[in-house]
């Protein structure tokens, strides 16, 4: 029996990637000018960039960072976390309660409010990691706790109000860093991104939530912590949380308790799916997510250039993202790899002809 091949990590990327490649094509013959970046001035007089190409970038940050954490959730435990909204708005609740109960916001009260968000959202993240991973729950019946009460615990968070902040500090923690032309939420991504890349390079965490996921019972007779990978896999999704509360706070200098991250976790979980990784878990490459949530921003961007109606966005979303996963889905890849090889075949068979 002819041993099957394994896909290589190109091959993985190549549906998120084609589908970029599209949308490229598509604006770039609609509108030439599409794909423009322009330098102005902003509010204060800062010189930044703008354009459709950064609005993309800068929109699909929040998404971006939630997709790398519901990577690992979904490697480790073959499930979706659908709280990862309501957990960002908690987490968001409480950086603007530090902001507030001090004198002033400045760079240590920040810091302070980071640590304090990260360690809220963490425990919640431990909670439903703990569900998974000690009591056996499915991720998505787990998670769904927190998805029906996050935002009143945010809203609880801070006395049932919506608060706002005026400060410069935070102004530009979801804007532009005076000075530097590039969206703060873009070079966060990029940061997060890089602390992923180092751990996964000298660590073994990439290979040890891939084998949980692979095969829990293999995993342990190899002496790997299967319920410490899962309940790992789901705090660094709630600091993964915590970030992009942050981020999504500090655009508008407050706190939303019914509309931040709204509908956020669909667009992440389907992030994870364009990226082709497996939603049952084992093999990731969290490469392809965040090309993922690039496509989905870029889709968006897309129909709003369109002039399309807003109500209707998510429909003509939905039709597209189908198109993609079915692309993208085990079945249509083994149909087309059959193919591709009878055509070599026919080609080899041929040429010795």
């Amino acid at each position: 029996m002819k041993k099957q091949k394994r896909p290589t990590g190109l091959t993985q990327l190549l549906v998120p990637l084609i589908a970029l490649l599209l949308l490229v094509l598509f604006n770039l013959i609609r509108d030439p000018s599409f794909f423009s970046v322009e330098m102005t001035a902003n509010n204060n007089g800062d010189p930044v960039l703008t354009g459709n190409l950064i609005s993309i970038l800068n929109g699909a940050s929040e998404m971006a960072i939630l997709a790398m954490g519901m990577t690992l959730v979904t490697a480790a435990s073959g499930g979706q976390d659908i709280s990862v909204g309501a957990l960002s708005t908690i987490a968001a609740s409480m950086f603007i309660k530090v902001l507030r109960g001090g004198a002033s916001i400045n760079a240590g009260t920040l810091l302070l409010g980071f640590l304090l968000s990260c360690l809220v959202a963490m425990a919640f993240g431990a909670f439903n990691g703990t569900l998974v991973a000690v009591f056996r729950i499915q991720p998505m019946i787990a998670t769904l706790i927190l998805y029906t009460c996050g935002r009143s615990i945010a809203y609880w968070i801070n006395g049932g109000a919506s608060p706002t902040v005026n400060s410069p500090l935070v102004s530009a923690l979801g804007g532009f860093i005076p000075g530097i032309p590039i969206p703060t939420p873009v070079l966060i991504v990029l940061g997060v991104g890089l602390l992923f890349a180092l751990a996964f390079r000298f660590t073994s965490l990439g290979l040890y939530m891939q084998t949980v996921g692979i095969n829990q019972g293999a995993a342990r007779l190899n002496g790997i912590n299967a319920v410490g990978m899962k309940l790992l896999a789901f705090i660094l999704l709630g600091a993964c949380c915590s970030v992009s509360g942050i981020i999504g706070a500090s655009r508008l200098s407050m706190v939303n308790h019914e509309q931040l991250m709204l509908d956020i976790e669909m667009d992440a979980i389907l992030a994870v799916a364009i990226g082709g990784n497996s939603l049952g878990g084992g093999k990731f490459r969290m490469t392809g997510s965040i090309i993922g949530a690039y496509v989905i921003q870029a889709l968006t961007t897309t129909l709003y250039a369109m002039k399309v109606a807003s109500t209707d966005i998510k429909a003509y979303k939905a039709l597209v993202i189908i198109l993609l996963v079915v692309i993208a889905s085990p079945v249509v890849k083994q149909k087309v790899a059959h193919l591709v090889g009878k055509m070599r075949s026919n080609a080899v068979g041929k040429e010795a002809a």
